[in-house]
C-alpha cells in the first residue's frame, strides 16, 4: 500500500515540476496541492469503516428527513427561496441549474480530475486491505450510518423538489421555483 501511495504522490510531483513553466504547470501544481491537502482524509478512510469517524449530516437534511412536506412558515416566495437555498448549500446545485462557468482552463479541470483520481486510488488502497470489511462495517454501525446519510440526502432532494413545485404553484421566481420557470405577471 505504501508503495502505491508513494508512486502516486511521486507522479503528481514529477508532473508538476515538469510543467511548471506554463499554465498547464500551474494547473498541475494546483492538482498536486489538492492531492497533498486531501491525502490525510484519503489515508484515514478506514476510520469510517470502524465507525471512528463519521460524516456529519447537515441539520437541514435531518429536518427534511423528519418531514419532507412541511410547509410551516413557508407562506411567501422569499421564505421558500431561502429554504431552497439552505438545501442547495447542503446538497449542491439542483439538476435544473446550468453548470457554473468558473472561468477555469481545461488544464485546471484536468488537474482537478487527476487529483480526484489519485485521492480515490489512495482511499481505495487504504480500505482494501481490511479483511472482512463488509462485516466490520455492519458490526461497527458504519454501514447503518452510511445508509442514514444517503436517506437524508434523498429526503433533502425530495424536499427541494417539493418546495420548487410549491413555488411554481404560488407563481414564485427562482430559486423558489425551477430555474426555467418564469412567473406570470
Amino acid at each position: 500500500m505504501r508503495t502505491v501511495v508513494c508512486a502516486i504522490v511521486a507522479v503528481a510531483g514529477v508532473a508538476s515540476v515538469g510543467l511548471a513553466g506554463c499554465n498547464a504547470g500551474r494547473s498541475a501544481m494546483g492538482g498536486a496541492e489538492q492531492v497533498g491537502a486531501g491525502f490525510a482524509a484519503a489515508a484515514t478512510a478506514p476510520l469510517e469503516d470502524f465507525n471512528l469517524r463519521r460524516q456529519m449530516i447537515p441539520t437541514v437534511l435531518l429536518q427534511a428527513e423528519a418531514n419532507p412536506y412541511d410547509l410551516r412558515n413557508l407562506n411567501q416566495c422569499s421564505t421558500i427561496g431561502a429554504e431552497v437555498a439552505r438545501l442547495d448549500e447542503a446538497l449542491g446545485p439542483d439538476t435544473d441549474e446550468p453548470p457554473r462557468q468558473d472561468g477555469s482552463y481545461l488544464s485546471e479541470r484536468a488537474a482537478d480530475a487527476a487529483a480526484k483520481a489519485a485521492l480515490n486510488a489512495i482511499r481505495d488502497t487504504t480500505t482494501d486491505f481490511i479483511p472482512g470489511r463488509s462485516w466490520i462495517r455492519r458490526l461497527s454501525g458504519a454501514d447503518q450510518h452510511s445508509k442514514h446519510v444517503q436517506s437524508a440526502i434523498q429526503s433533502g432532494r425530495m424536499r427541494r423538489a417539493f418546495l420548487k413545485g410549491m413555488g411554481m404553484q404560488r407563481n414564485c421566481a427562482p430559486p423558489a421555483a425551477p430555474s426555467w420557470f418564469r412567473p406570470h405577471r
